[in-house]
């Protein structure tokens, strides 16, 4: 059965179609024109945000193929709902649909900070490769704002260290927090 299951997300992953989708979502039905973009420049597609989490989590080889494949697309359209006004494929797999509204926060980052640790692991393990992708081009973000998704972003990888063990999105996480850290103290 789960080879089956496999096999199938493997197929779609592979016809492209949900990455066209991305792209139609986030460029031609945002909610609001100006989340059609990227924050830090207003000219990134903001496409690049949910493909960049999904390719990222396909490189994963530690994970088992499964929590690979259901995260690729989980994180292809973790931020349709929030930010597009185009609804979930009806062909995506209830799986998909469930963890994507598990990733979905209408009250924003302060009420997904407070609720995510009531999610699944699979959600939080997610949640990090987002928080990664923001802090890459975070440079938007006032030094509070900053602040708080490093500590958060922080206590997500530590919540998937203990779940998963050393990830590659992990390491990448302690680099971003670590060169933060080093320009925090340059600047003093």
């Amino acid at each position: 059965m789960e080879n089956e299951i496999n096999k199938k997300l493997q197929e779609r992953i592979l016809s492209g179609t949900d990455l066209s989708r991305i792209v139609i979502a986030h460029r031609d039905f945002p909610s609001e024109p100006k989340k059609a973009f990227r924050k830090w420049d207003r000219k990134t597609p903001y496409s690049v945000h949910p493909i960049w989490c999904a390719t990222t989590i396909a490189t994963e080889t530690t994970l088992d193929e499964i929590t690979r494949l259901e995260g690729y697309l989980t994180l292809l359209y973790h931020d349709t709902l929030e930010d597009s006004t185009m609804p979930l494929p009806n062909d995506l797999p209830p799986r998909i649909k469930q963890l994507v509204q598990e990733m979905t926060f209408s009250g924003g980052s302060k009420q997904e900070m407070q609720e995510i640790w009531t999610k699944p692991k699979e959600v939080k393990l997610y949640k990090l490769y987002d928080k990664v992708s923001n802090l890459l081009d975070g440079n938007w973000m006032t030094d509070e704002k900053r602040q708080a998704y490093e500590d958060y972003t922080h206590a997500l990888s530590k919540d998937v260290i203990k779940n998963y063990g050393e990830l590659n999105i992990t390491q990448l996480a302690k680099n971003i927090l670590r060169i933060q850290e080093m320009k925090g103290d340059s600047e003093k």
